[in-house]
C-alpha cells in the first residue's frame, strides 16, 4: 500500500516568479551619457530612437529633454538639464546633479552611440511584443459580449504586423549616390521583368504599354456588367503574373521576386475548384462546360492533366471563404505576405466584401467607402498592386451607349476617389445578342449580321481613370468558351 507523507500537503504554496521585462539599464545611462558629453552622439540615434523607447521613466525624459534642447541649438549638458528636473528628484540615492554627473562621466564614445541605441531600440521591441502578447491573454480571459474570437485574432495580427513594419532602423537623408543606387536598381529590376515594365506585367501588351504594368500600393478597379468577364480578365492576369513568377535568394537568404509575382487570389464568389476549372479552361482550350460534364476525349484529358501539374507549382493562393470582412481580408494578406510572400492580391469583388463597423453595415455607402478606403491603405501598407472588381449600376443598361463610365461604379464615389486606377471591360458582342432581328426583315438581319462580324470575339477594356498615366481604350480578343482574354492582333483594331 502507498504510504503518503502528509507534511506535504501542508506546505505552503510556491511563491509565484516574476520575470522582469527585457531591459539594459547600463546601456541606457551609457547612450545617454555619451549625448550629455557630445550631442552630435544624438544625431546618430535620432532618427530611429524615441523617449518612449526607454524603460527608466527618468531615462525617457532625459532623452526628450535633451532632444528638445539640441533641436533647438542649444547646449544640452547636464549644467544645462538639471534646471528642467526637480531638485529633490532621488534616483536610486542620488539627486539629480549627481546623477547627471554620474552619467556623463560613465558615458560611452560617441562612435558607440548608435550600436547602443540599437539595443535599447531592440529591447524596447521585446517589451512591446511581451505587451501584445499579455493583451491578447487579458482579453481572451475577459471578452467583452460584443467581441468575437476572430476579431481578437484579426487585432492581434495588426498589432504584430504594424511592429513588425516599424520594428527596423530607418535612416534620415541620404547621400543621393544612395539614392542613385536604388534608382539604377529600379531600372535594372524592370529590365529583367517581362516586357521591360516598372509594375507587373499582365502579359496584355496593350495595357501593359498603357500602364506600365500593375504597379506597386496601387488599388486598381476592374468593373462591368454581370456577363462581361470581369472575373475571366482578373483570373487571366492573376495566372499570367504567377506563371511568369521567378525569385532569386539574397544574401540574409529571402527569396526576392525577380519576374512576376507571388498571387493572393481572394474568390468571395466562386469556390476554389470553380475558380480551378475556369483556369484550365483557359489554358487547355476545352470549354468548361465539357470538363464539368466529362464530355471529354483521352487527348482532352491529357492536355488537363499536364495543365494540372503546372498549375500545382505556381505561386497561386485562393481564399475561398465567403461573407469576409475588410478586417478578415486584410489580416489575412498580410499572414500571406509574411508567410509565403506576396506581389498581387485580387479581389472578386469588392460587394461582397462587409465593413468591419456596425455603423457602416447600418449604411451601405458608408460601408463601401469604408472598405475601399481600406483596400488602398492596405495596397500601401504591403507594397503590393491590389486588384478589386467591382458592379455597375443598371444605369448603363438605359443607355444607347452602353460603355461604362466613372458614374456608373455602383454604390459610392470613394470607389472612384480612392482607385489609382479604374478599368472597365465592355464586350458589345453580349449587347448584339440581345439586339437581334427576325429574319423576315432581311434588310435588318443583314445588317445585324454584318455587325455581329465586326464585333464577334472582341472585347473593350476602357482606362477610365488612372493618376500616373493616359486614359484610353485598349482592344482584346476574348474567347467565350473558354473565357480567355488575350491580344489582339494589329489587323482586328479598331481606331480609338
Amino acid at each position: 500500500m502507498a504510504v503518503f507523507d502528509s507534511t506535504a500537503r501542508k506546505q505552503p504554496p510556491a511563491e509565484p516568479t516574476f520575470r522582469a521585462p527585457p531591459h539594459n539599464i547600463e546601456a541606457e545611462q551609457a547612450l545617454l551619457g555619451a549625448i550629455l558629453v557630445n550631442n552630435e552622439a544624438f544625431y546618430r540615434v535620432s532618427d530611429f530612437l524615441e523617449a518612449k523607447h526607454f524603460l527608466e521613466a527618468i531615462h525617457q525624459r532625459i532623452y526628450e529633454l535633451a532632444g528638445g534642447l539640441i533641436r533647438a541649438g542649444k547646449l544640452a549638458t547636464p549644467v544645462t538639464l538639471k534646471t528642467f528636473l526637480p531638485a529633490d528628484l532621488d534616483i536610486a540615492g542620488l539627486n539629480v546633479n549627481q546623477y547627471l554627473a554620474r552619467l556623463a562621466a560613465e558615458a560611452t564614445t560617441i562612435i558607440n552611440a548608435e550600436d547602443y541605441g540599437r539595443t535599447v531600440y531592440d529591447l524596447s521591441i521585446r517589451r512591446d511584443l511581451i505587451t501584445i502578447g499579455e493583451d491578447m491573454v487579458n482579453l481572451a480571459y475577459e471578452a467583452p459580449v460584443e467581441a468575437t474570437p476572430q476579431s481578437h485574432i484579426e487585432d492581434a495580427e495588426r498589432k504584430l504586423y504594424e511592429l513588425a513594419e516599424t520594428g527596423r532602423y530607418e535612416s534620415g537623408f541620404k547621400r543621393f549616390a544612395q539614392a542613385l543606387t536604388t534608382a539604377v536598381d529600379m531600372a535594372a529590376h524592370a529590365y529583367q521583368r517581362d516586357g521591360s515594365l516598372s509594375g507587373l506585367a499582365t502579359a496584355l501588351t496593350d495595357l501593359d504599354a498603357k500602364m506600365g504594368g500593375l504597379q506597386p500600393s496601387d488599388l486598381i478597379i476592374l468593373a462591368g456588367r454581370p456577363g462581361m468577364g470581369k472575373t475571366a480578365l482578373a483570373t487571366n492576369i492573376a495566372y499570367n503574373v504567377a506563371k511568369a513568377w521567378s525569385g532569386d535568394v539574397r544574401a540574409d537568404g529571402h527569396m526576392a521576386t525577380v519576374n512576376g509575382g507571388i498571387v493572393g487570389f481572394f474568390s468571395l464568389e466562386m469556390s476554389a475548384e470553380q475558380l480551378a476549372t475556369r483556369i484550365i479552361s483557359e489554358q487547355t482550350g476545352i470549354p468548361s462546360n465539357k470538363i464539368r460534364r466529362g464530355t471529354i476525349d483521352e487527348a482532352d484529358f491529357e492536355k488537363i492533366k499536364d495543365v494540372s501539374i503546372e498549375l500545382q507549382n505556381l505561386p497561386f493562393y485562393v481564399d475561398e471563404t465567403g461573407g469576409l470582412s475588410i478586417g478578415q481580408l486584410a489580416a489575412r494578406a498580410r499572414r500571406l505576405k509574411r508567410q509565403r510572400g506576396l506581389d498581387l492580391l485580387v479581389i472578386d469583388y469588392i460587394q461582397l466584401l462587409q465593413g468591419s463597423t456596425r455603423r457602416s453595415s447600418e449604411n451601405r455607402v458608408q460601408e463601401i467607402t469604408e472598405i475601399t478606403t481600406r483596400l488602398k491603405a492596405l495596397a500601401k501598407e504591403l507594397n503590393v498592386p491590389i486588384l478589386a472588381l467591382s458592379q455597375l449600376s443598371r444605369q448603363v443598361e438605359g443607355r444607347e451607349d452602353k460603355r461604362p463610365q466613372l458614374s456608373d461604379l455602383r454604390e459610392s464615389g470613394s470607389i472612384e476617389q480612392d482607385a489609382d486606377v479604374v478599368l472597365f471591360v465592355f464586350r458589345e458582342e453580349y449587347y448584339h445578342q440581345m439586339r437581334k432581328p427576325t429574319e423576315a426583315n432581311r434588310e435588318k438581319f443583314a445588317e445585324w449580321l454584318a455587325e455581329g462580324e465586326r464585333v464577334e470575339g472582341k472585347a473593350e477594356l476602357i482606362i477610365g481613370k488612372q493618376r500616373h498615366g493616359p486614359t484610353g481604350t485598349v482592344e482584346l480578343q476574348f474567347d467565350a468558351a473558354v473565357t480567355r482574354f488575350a491580344n489582339l492582333d494589329s489587323a482586328h483594331r479598331s481606331s480609338y
